[in-house]
């Protein structure tokens, strides 16, 4: 077995305990709310909270990679994971699982900027695309297998042995990491740690997720607002600060490039609102369906083999025909299949959501994993650690942006004088329509020149 192919193991191991732990938590949602009881805006901190801290700690990996060498800190963050997913598991209340769950989100962070920097370093622009359905097709297994264990675990047992799912798994990547990755030296020169922006940036982020958090409880309306706008100015200050900086924390300006930029655009309007409709729709059936967590946490399987065929026509057909088609075919894709949500009833109940979860699974990994493909053609290869970062923090931005906004949406329209049925309905509906937004932006790419490039390196 190569190396590179054992570096890409180890990336694979972290990005499937990632999602694991993002899509385990929502079928354990009910119970926890009854545990606790706890709204729905509290209870989308439980993801809300892991992701923030993988966010957060995503700006450090090029530069802590510099100090400590990648193996080391790949070793670190999965120990720290482990002791944290201990934590979330025996909180006696709402505030101490948050803020387990923070700090097992700071442990996972760096998995995948690590793992995906040694990787795709590893690897040709042209080899991307079968790459990038390789990552895609063994990440399938997190969302089709979690939700189901989720179910199970809570009927056998009890909502605490979801967060401890993940453990054997981080024990064998832990074992891997240390007897396959090599040792690599810290940088001789490493550059000062950009304090300002990595405060001003954490902060603004946070304040961005309270606001938005708080916005969907009428009390405390005008403090989510006044959060929101403080963290939009914290932020915007953070950009500007970081552009004007010869070593900022992370280069900023790579995010000009038009394929990772329209790439993670992508990312935010098609895999980020699943997010947030899959929280949604797994209230919706067992709540107002009375459907069991195991046969909600199911319908993740016939989403995963609809994944499964979209991946893998992304490996056969991107460097024939480009991400501009296959962006818009999965972001109309996954529209229509929110959209069947909001027309489901007890009659046939079991297939319309299979069809919705289908229509999803299809839609949005073929614009994930196209995403993947195209998002570092254009960088090069010593740039490819911040450009890592920054997809990244996109990436399990768009995940957080996406469960907070259609939470959000779902409040404000529950809350409004409508039956709750008709909220989830209408909520699913405006969701459907988030997708005009990366129709619009995948008309810029220059399909053409894409090809091109793919065309001419694999001469």
């Amino acid at each position: 077995m190569s190396y590179r192919v054992r570096v890409a193991i180890v990336y694979l191991l972290g990005f499937f305990i990632d999602l694991v732990n993002m899509f385990i938590a929502n079928v354990a949602y009910p119970e926890m709310a009854r545990h606790f009881a706890a709204p729905v805006s509290q209870l989308a901190w439980v993801s809300n909270a892991y992701i923030l801290g993988l966010t957060l700690v995503i700006p450090l990996s090029r530069w802590w990679m510099e100090r400590v060498g990648a193996k080391r800190l790949f070793i670190l963050s999965l120990i720290i994971f482990m002791a944290s997913s201990a934590g979330v598991a025996t909180s006696q209340s709402m505030f101490h699982l948050i803020a387990w769950r923070l700090l097992q989100g700071i442990g996972g962070g760096l998995l995948i900027p690590i793992g995906q920097t040694m990787t795709y370093a590893l690897y040709r622009s042209h080899e991307h695309a079968k790459l990038s359905s390789a990552v895609m097709l063994v990440a399938l297994l997190a969302p089709a297998l979690a939700p189901v264990a989720g179910g199970l675990l809570i009927e056998i047992l009890n909502w605490r042995w979801v967060f401890l799912a993940s453990l054997p798994l981080v024990i064998v990547a832990l074992v891997l990491a240390m007897l396959w990755l090599n040792v690599d030296k810290p940088t001789a020169e490493v550059g000062r740690l950009d304090l300002v922006g990595l405060i001003s940036g954490c902060s603004g982020l946070t304040l961005i997720l309270l606001g938005l958090t708080s916005l969907g409880e009428y009390q405390l309306m005008h403090q989510g607002v006044l959060m929101l706008l403080g963290g939009l100015i914290v932020f915007g200050g953070y950009v500007w600060n970081a552009l004007g900086k010869s070593q900022p924390l992370v280069n900023l300006h790579l995010a000009k490039d038009p394929l990772l930029q329209t790439a993670m655009l992508i990312y935010q309007f098609v895999p980020g609102v699943f997010t947030g409709v899959s929280l949604i729709a797994m209230l919706y059936l067992q709540n107002e369906f009375g459907l069991p967590a195991a046969s909600v946490g199911a319908l993740m399987l016939p989403w995963s083999a609809a994944s499964f065929i979209a991946i893998s026509v992304t490996g056969k057909w991107f460097n024939m025909l480009g991400p501009r088609p296959l962006f818009i075919i999965g972001s109309i894709t996954q529209a229509l299949g929110i959209g069947v949500l909001a027309i489901i009833g007890h009659p046939a109940l079991a297939v319309v959501c299979v069809i919705a979860f289908c229509l999803m699974g299809f839609g949005g990994s073929l614009c994930s994993s196209t995403a993947q493909s195209s998002a570092f053609l254009q960088i090069p290869d010593e740039q490819l650690a911040d450009a890592s970062a920054i997809w990244n923090i996109n990436r399990q931005l768009s995940f957080c942006l996406g469960v907070t906004l259609v939470t959000l949406l779902f409040n404000l329209l529950a809350n409004s004088g409508i039956s709750v049925d008709r909220a989830y309905r209408l909520c699913f509906l405006l969701a459907a329509c988030s997708a005009v937004v990366p129709v619009i932006c995948c008309l810029r790419i220059a399909n053409r020149k894409v090809l091109f490039t793919l065309n001419q390196e694999k001469k």
